[in-house]
């Protein structure tokens, strides 16, 4: 495409989005739409719930990507991150000369112009912080503004349109577009950001961890000096990140020497109470329903980031009470005859570990059966092989599937479920390999006895096996 083209006009009527169907291209579209632009889309293979979803706001949807389908000539087109170079209504855009941006750079343009910007951004723990920052604004009354992404069940929604000061967004290390190939979040310059995390991820667009870090240098590199980081202690990459910056970075976790600081944690089901302190001294107590050290240490950076923004601490600590965490995070899908299905967004493996490690404690009077799905573009591959099996030590049972996808990945980078399960055998794990998930749901069926919890752990659909369980039960 012409990159002379890669500018939003000054007036703008008509949006058209190739790849509208994803969650956060869904969520642009329907921003748009409720700020009064006349908003088409395209995807392939358009199907519920976010085609239902978006044709409900009236939104026109084409099915399939095809040069008709930019050929009224909109004002401008917005090209997903998924969007190839090759797809035909990119070349038909540019052969009409339309004007043509990024996800981020219509968010910013339309929705976060004006705003000051918080930010959550990390390998782990981004969706859970965004949740948690966005319901304690909104429960101070500074009405935000939000994309991430997953559903806030507070909210029922992904994105929020608010009259407030404040924007809250994901931070995302993945590619912008096929023109953009650096992360979306160096398209923001928040008035606070949270680094929860950095570890290697995203395979298929990073090289090693020294690639990742670089990415995540230049976002803290571009911070200006009024901008507030808030930093994990905790991770020795984090603080490699962080030393010597021209934004202000306050440090969040366990250290003595952070400026906010874990004190007693107590896990009273279904809550987990919570000492912080500021400056080694209490800051407050704090109640909330979630799971595991890694969500109450997110939890600590929005204590941390709410106080940065003025937030009384008692509001914190209401807003805390009645958060709920975002669907496909620890979310309970159901109980049946005694047994729990959860559903889980883990993945990497240090998420599969802290996820099972978190979710033990609050179900002691059975087993935890750890169904893992290998779905993602770093799963899939060989890269965290050997180090898979270390993540399930806190599981009683294990059961691996197949990767469903493998042929995208050349066969000698392929990862292989059945060896995880060997390597865990030889652990003294109860592990099982399985070519389809049809063999899962029997096996757990057999298995599972009144009082297990069923985690099942996927970035994708997994073929609806939280519901097809419950329902054989």
């Amino acid at each position: 495409m012409n990159m002379e083209n890669n500018v939003i006009p000054e007036k703008v009527r008509t949006i058209h989005l190739i790849a509208i169907c994803g969650t956060g291209m869904g969520a642009l579209a329907s921003m748009l739409k409720e700020l009064g632009y006349e908003v088409t889309g395209s995807d392939q293979q358009v199907y519920p719930p976010m085609s239902t979803f978006l044709m409900d706001k009236g939104i026109t949807i084409a099915d399939g990507f095809d040069e008709k389908n930019v050929a009224y000539g909109p004002d401008l087109v917005v090209v997903g991150n998924a969007v190839s170079r090759d797809n035909p209504e990119v070349a038909k855009a540019d052969a009409l000369g339309l004007n043509f941006c990024s996800m981020p750079q219509a968010l910013n343009r339309f929705v976060a112009a004006g705003k000051k910007t918080v930010l959550a951004t990390g390998t782990h723990g981004k969706t859970t912080t965004c949740s948690l920052l966005a319901w304690v604004l909104y429960k101070a009354g500074l009405d935000p503004s939000f994309m991430i992404g997953g559903i806030l069940r507070n909210f029922n929604s992904n994105y929020r349109l608010g009259k407030g000061d404040y924007m809250v967004i994901e931070g995302d290390e993945y590619d912008t577009a096929f023109f953009d190939k650096g992360p979306k979040f160096l398209h923001y310059k928040p008035h606070v950001a949270v680094l929860t995390s950095v570890e290697f991820d995203h395979a298929d667009i990073f090289r090693d961890l020294d690639h990742v870090k670089s990415a995540f240098d230049r976002f803290i590199s571009g911070l200006p000096s009024q901008s507030r980081l808030i930093a994990f202690d905790g991770d020795d990459n984090v603080s490699d990140l962080t030393v010597d910056r021209e934004c202000v970075v306050e440090k969040y976790g366990r250290d003595k020497d952070s400026l906010w600081r874990l004190g007693e944690v107590r896990p009273e089901p279904p809550w987990t109470v919570f000492e912080v302190l500021k400056q080694g001294k209490l800051f407050g107590e704090f109640r909330a329903q979630i799971m595991g050290e890694h969500n109450v240490l997110n939890s600590l950076a929005t204590i941390a980031a709410a106080d940065s923004l003025s937030i009384p601490v008692e509001n914190i600590q209401d807003a805390l009470v009645t958060f709920e965490s975002p669907r496909r995070r620890q979310e309970v899908r159901g109980t049946k005859n005694g047994i729990t299905v959860m559903d889980d967004f883990a993945h990497h493996p240090t998420a599969v570990r802290e996820t099972i490690k978190a979710v033990r404690p609050f179900y002691p009077d059975g087993r935890l059966i750890a169904v893992f799905e290998p779905r993602t573009n770093s799963s899939m591959r060989n890269v965290f092989q050997e180090i898979y099996p270390n993540a399930f030590d806190d599981a009683d049972i294990i059961c691996v599937r197949k990767p469903p996808l493998l042929k995208k990945i050349p066969p000698d980078e392929r990862f292989s479920s059945e060896k995880l399960a060997e390597d865990l055998i030889s652990r003294g794990k109860d592990a099982h390999y399985f070519e389809d998930t049809e063999a899962i749901i029997d096996y757990v069926i057999g298995e599972a006895q009144r009082g297990d919890i069923v985690l099942v752990m996927s970035n994708g659909g997994f073929d609806n096996i939280h519901e097809n369980i419950l329902k054989r039960l």
